[in-house]
């Protein structure tokens, strides 16, 4: 047995598919690219799979992760080949290897956001203002009770850097978050904060994960 790292892209239409569905998804392309997997014992045997740190609906990346254990011995360009023939639309295999990192030792994740207001220079200037608050509170779904309610968090510190500015017609943000086990700040709620806060019609483009970091600021592998 041997256990490997996947890591794939998930762009277009492709971003909208659920993890629950990705993880289906591979499911059935290991299946059809006849690559033996490792099974879990017990009652109810499954193939092992791991993803790191999954994106919510509707988030493209460059960078996830998905790591199997397989019973075969098989080149990795071999797998790399087969599963980006049966994978669908918008999910690429980028690389595979092993030797990879923990997925505890996730503590970063850079994101672009991509937007377009009808006035982008006085959306810029509000996002910045959002941006450089000393706090900035999200309202997150809850439950008091039975009841479902609106719990304010501040989000501000969960925010290591960022860069905004204009470029060919659209708002662009770079932004690194905290990410992880302990501390992970989904990039849909952030941007759902900036649209509230600053309270301007836009058209959304996409937000891309684009890396993942460690807490040395070395990329995760």
């Amino acid at each position: 047995m041997q256990e490997i790292r996947l890591r794939f892209s998930k762009t277009d239409t492709a971003k909208y598919i659920s993890h629950l569905d990705i993880n289906r998804a591979f499911q059935r392309a290991f299946s059809r690219s006849k690559i033996e997997l490792w099974y879990t014992e017990g009652f109810n045997p499954h193939p092992y799979m791991s993803f790191s740190l999954p994106l919510s609906l509707g988030v493209e990346s460059l960078c996830e992760n998905v790591d199997i254990r397989i019973n075969e011995s098989i080149s990795f360009d071999e797998i790399k080949n087969r599963m980006n023939d049966s994978l669908p639309m918008g999910i690429r295999i980028v690389d595979v290897y092993d030797n990879f990192m923990d997925s505890s030792e996730i503590a970063y994740s850079d994101y672009v956001y991509k937007f377009e207001f009808s006035d982008n220079e006085e959306a810029l200037r509000r996002i910045k203002s959002v941006l450089e608050q000393d706090e900035i509170l999200a309202q997150k779904k809850g439950k008091k009770g039975k009841r479902r309610i609106l719990k304010e968090t501040d989000i501000k510190q969960f925010i290591d850097k960022y860069n905004i500015s204009i470029r060919a017609e659209q708002i662009v943000l770079n932004i690194r978050l905290l990410a992880g086990t302990e501390k992970n700040l989904n990039p849909s709620l952030l941007f759902d904060t900036i649209i509230r806060l600053i309270d301007m019609d836009f058209e959304y483009k996409s937000i891309s994960r684009i890396k993942l970091l460690t807490k040395d600021l070395k990329e995760y592998r």
